[in-house]
């Protein structure tokens, strides 16, 4: 609910013929392809528009000037340096990277709050870069056209899906973009990931800085699926899927072994070649960069989720989830088969509710009470339209008339009659705490940032004690590199997270 998104609609690639032979620049062995080198570039222009305005950017001039010039830094020293490429720290808090075609190359900040020093972000990128320079999305367009599928501009590498709603006709949470879409449509094989880390580690070589590097950086991600894994249990619920930069990539095993083996091989080139993992520079520059959500995203806190910019707060009831999408808010209870499920409703749909419930609902029969919701005028409707298929679909919405004029859609949603008459009661809970943002509100409403400080005598405990983070001792050993265990050295800087 954080931001309007236009649909990465990936257009086919127009084929010349059967393709033609080109010479791949990193094997230097001729290999037919339908894309030429221009024509992966026209692709990559016009996707990074919309790849843009799908996450935005972060707005810090120094912290992009900094991944730009890392980027441009490595790709000097890359297999395909002839090309104009671009490099862009997107605003989302999901840890992904990924790139398109032609050079255009994206991590996002959220990849930036688990990496440790510069080397540990040039291997994330070089990883990406390799992707480019050895024309995966290349390979895997030739092999759509063989096999007569649509063609996908976009090679999006790992886009997060992170499901918490219920599956069957009654699933309710995470709306698939067609950006999120790309990211499974669009994985790379096995070998073409391992080669990618390959190509990562020989350019972190060419750059002075140390191939194993690569290790760090899986292993960094790993221990963030460990523990979205160890959440899940304490939970009582099973552990997600990898939803993560890693998503798409084999087995981290076969990837940790491989990478082991290829960086021995690199020889250090005179005495301290690789000493300088840029920890210091890394750190002074994710200084104060966000952590999570951002305010014009809606932060959630606790029970509570908190939306400045369009004015509005909600609670969700006791053991409920709150995941907070592009697309929309939704709560849902802990047996996961229902749900309340909020989005702001369109201009275009009606100025009134009862206009909205004729033009964007269209349902076939139906009744409509008016209410009020903590001073917000409501109109609750219960009714029913009949699907695509001419079956019969329950309707259950309120409509509210938040701050500014904008209108919200409040919708139940459960995966059968059953479970929607268990969850009713704390649904009608979640649906009252909708308000306008009080006071207390607005001063909870604070993004987090990070911030480096000497690790104290007291550890992460102490630091935890300090915290805003939930589970915050694990979270902060996460995001320093030590959920494994072991600890830093008195003094020495360390990431932490501060309410701003």
């Amino acid at each position: 609910m954080h931001r309007v998104l236009c649909s990465l609609v990936l257009a086919p690639v127009l084929l010349a013929g059967c393709g033609s032979a080109v010479v791949n620049p990193v094997s230097g062995q001729s290999e037919r392809s339908v894309m030429s080198e221009q024509a992966e570039i026209a692709e990559g222009q016009k996707a990074h528009k919309q790849v843009l305005q799908e996450y935005g950017v972060v707005n810090d001039a120094r912290l992009q000037a900094y991944v730009n010039d890392l980027g441009q830094k490595l790709s000097k020293l890359s297999h395909r340096n002839q090309l104009q490429w671009h490099f862009t720290l997107l605003d989302s808090p999901e840890i992904n990277a990924f790139a398109l075609p032609g050079g255009y190359v994206y991590v996002t900040r959220g990849i930036l709050a688990y990496m440790d020093n510069e080397a540990d972000l040039a291997g994330v990128i070089g990883h990406e870069i390799g992707h480019v320079t050895a024309r995966h999305g290349a390979q895997r367009a030739t092999r759509e056209a063989d096999a007569g599928l649509g063609v996908l501009a976009a090679t999006v590498l790992g886009a997060v899906l992170e499901s918490q709603g219920v599956s069957g006709a009654g699933r309710v949470a995470s709306q698939v973009s067609q950006t999120a879409a790309s990211g499974y449509i669009a994985s790379y094989g096995r070998d073409q990931e391992l080669q990618a880390d390959g190509l990562g580690a020989e350019y972190l070589s060419r750059s002075s800085y140390d191939p194993r590097n690569m290790i760090n950086v899986i292993t960094v991600l790993k221990n963030q699926e460990r523990f979205a894994a160890d959440q899940a249990r304490a939970d009582g619920r099973a552990p997600p899927a990898q939803n993560s930069w890693l998503a798409s990539h084999p087995s981290n095993d076969q990837r940790l072994q491989m990478i082991t083996q290829l960086a021995a091989k690199y020889p250090v080139q005179g005495k301290g070649a690789y000493s300088d993992e840029g920890r210091a520079r890394y750190l002074q520059a994710i200084n104060g960069m966000i952590f999570g959500e951002t305010a014009d995203q809606g932060l959630t806190r606790g029970r509570n989720f908190y939306h400045a910019p369009l004015g509005i707060a909600i609670t969700a009831p006791g053991n409920w989830k709150i995941q907070n999408d592009a697309a929309q808010l939704t709560l849902v209870n802990a047996e996961r088969d229902a749900a309340l499920v909020v989005k702001t409703v369109p201009a275009k749909a009606g100025k009134t509710h009862d206009e909205v419930i004729r033009t964007l609902l269209k349902p076939d029969q139906g009744r409509t009470d008016r209410l009020v919701i903590n001073g917000l005028q409501a109109t609750r409707f219960v009714g029913a339209r009949n699907n695509a298929q001419g079956k019969a679909q329950a309707l259950e919405v309120t409509l509210v008339s938040g701050p500014g004029n904008t209108i919200f859609l409040l919708s139940y949603t459960a995966k059968d009659a059953a479970a929607l008459l268990r969850a009713r009661r704390q649904l009608q809970e979640a649906e009252g705490s909708f308000r306008a943002l009080t006071a207390a509100d607005r001063a909870a409403a604070r993004p987090w940032v990070i911030k480096t400080v000497p690790y104290p005598r007291g550890g992460f405990a102490e630091m935890a004690r300090k915290s805003p983070l939930e589970n915050a001792e694990s979270q902060l050993r996460l995001i320093n590199g030590f959920y494994g265990g072991g600890e830093p050295r008195p003094g020495q800087l360390v990431k932490t997270i501060d309410a701003s």
